[in-house]
């Protein structure tokens, strides 16, 4: 395939992943894909492999509402397509916010999504998903309400 079609490749998987459609995203995407997500102390980070692995992998990213106030940057060579960009959003169980600065680097074969490199802001997304200290005081203090009771 050219440059060009594996960055469409690319951009359909995105669009795909972001409109909720498991069946498109699925078929373009290798059986065994191998989606790695760096990092630890949060939902997302490991690494997932084949189609079990993604749909697992998006229903843990479902508890993020994500916008990106800029259209990302596509870089592409031979298999190789980067999608570099900024997302910014929040955890929903925790309500608190983040800003991510992101390069997805993927490789495409025969017009799937063989591999997915992500290189995220582990760290701040890690911090969203971590309960303020106050809301973790506050269903301790609402525990120990119930044990008395």
């Amino acid at each position: 395939m050219s440059i060009e079609e594996n960055v469409q490749v690319v951009k359909d998987f995105f669009a795909a992943t972001g409109s909720g459609d498991r069946r498109r995203l699925l078929s373009l995407c290798a059986e065994d894909i191998e989606w790695i997500v760096p990092g630890e102390g949060w939902a997302l980070a490991g690494t997932h492999r084949g189609h079990a692995g993604l749909e697992d992998l998006l229903q843990k990213a479902s508890g993020l509402e994500t916008s990106f106030p800029e259209p990302p940057e596509f870089v592409a060579q031979g298999d190789r397509v980067l999608m570099t960009g900024l997302a910014r959003g929040k955890v929903k169980a925790t309500n608190r916010p983040f800003e991510d600065y992101f390069v997805f680097a993927m490789t495409v074969r025969n017009g799937k999504v063989t591999n997915i490199r992500e290189y995220v802001d582990t760290q701040a997304l890690a911090r969203a998903s971590e309960p303020r200290v106050s809301d973790e005081r506050a269903r301790r203090n609402a525990r120990a309400d119930t044990r008395r009771r």
